[in-house]
């Protein structure tokens, strides 16, 4: 059985970040992800959900963007921040058609990530597909200390 360390200030996390989902996600949120650290307070419209994963080679940023076009995201890295910005635009209303009901979000979006000082900033490349954004940051080449023997005279 593995025991886990209870963090109530993760559990408070949890908590505002479903009831921002609920409420709309109209809240300042300040996030903390594996590896990667949010950028302060951040008040938009809508974020899109965000994973963040991290291998020996490479960090990878996935992120849901369900019905939003290649075209409507941008994806910049400047002074060791990662932006992921753009806008999923609301279905025109047709006279023909009522609706009961809307619960998805719309709107402009800003994600901003610190990258970390090993990744290799100019070799950053995205890829969208079936929803999602993936974009990967490869870490620098580890080097490895090299010992160098001096003989004593």
């Amino acid at each position: 059985m593995q025991l886990t360390r209870w963090d109530p200030f993760r559990e408070m996390e949890d908590f505002s970040d479903r009831l921002s989902r609920v409420l709309g996600g109209r809240f300042m949120r300040p996030l903390e992800q594996k590896g990667l650290l949010e950028e302060g307070l951040v008040n938009v419209d809508w974020a899109p959900l965000v994973d963040v994963e991290e291998t020996d080679k490479e960090y990878l940023i996935k992120a849901e963007l369900p019905e939003i076009r290649k075209e409507d995201v941008k994806v910049t890295i400047e002074n060791g921040v990662l932006t992921i910005e753009g806008e999923r635009k609301q279905e025109k209303e047709e006279k023909t058609r009522k609706v009961h009901r809307i619960e998805r979000s719309y709107g402009k979006f800003v994600r901003r990530f610190t990258v970390p000082s090993e990744a290799e900033n100019a070799k950053v490349a995205a890829e969208f597909k079936d929803g999602l954004l993936y974009v990967h940051v490869p870490k620098s080449p580890v080097v490895k200390p090299k010992a160098i023997e001096i003989k004593v005279a």
